[in-house]
């Protein structure tokens, strides 16, 4: 069955109106904007779309791609839950996942997760290329949060 990492549904990128899109159609977005995050080794893994759960299989390299995945494909607005069916090559400790809430910072992040405020670059380094700038985080994203 594999693990359930649940979402904010009305938080992250609107790839598609809530209301058209067949199951295939987001299926196919999911897929086209995974690949233009340009994580090597993502094209081999396989998503389909069951309401407002993504279930993710296939195989990634390691669990960082892996942890990567969960939190691209569970950070677009309207999924709410992500079924982790992915077979990892090269196995390593799991990080953790944060939701950020309202007027969080990474340092605010890194202070709560880590002791130590300026451990935050560890996080933005963690949730490239999913974050572009230290700043840009949002009510409701998941980020990942690597072991020390």
């Amino acid at each position: 069955m594999g693990m359930l990492f649940n979402f904010v549904k009305e938080a992250g990128e609107k790839l598609w109106d809530s209301v058209s899109s067949k199951p295939e159609d987001k299926a196919a977005k999911l897929k086209a904007h995974l690949d233009k995050m340009g994580l090597p080794g993502s094209d081999k893994v396989d998503i389909k779309v069951e309401n407002d759960t993504v279930i993710v299989g296939g195989e990634a390299a390691d669990q960082e791609l892996k942890e990567k995945l969960m939190v691209i494909l569970g950070n677009v607005a309207s999924i709410g839950n992500v079924q982790d069916q992915v077979s990892v090559i090269q196995p390593s400790e799991e990080g953790n996942f944060y939701t950020v809430k309202k007027g969080d910072t990474l340092g605010a992040i890194a202070k709560s997760q880590y002791g130590d405020a300026n451990k935050y670059q560890k996080i933005f380094e963690a949730n490239k290329p999913m974050l572009s700038h230290p700043d840009k985080i949002y009510p409701g994203q998941v980020l990942r949060i690597p072991k020390l």
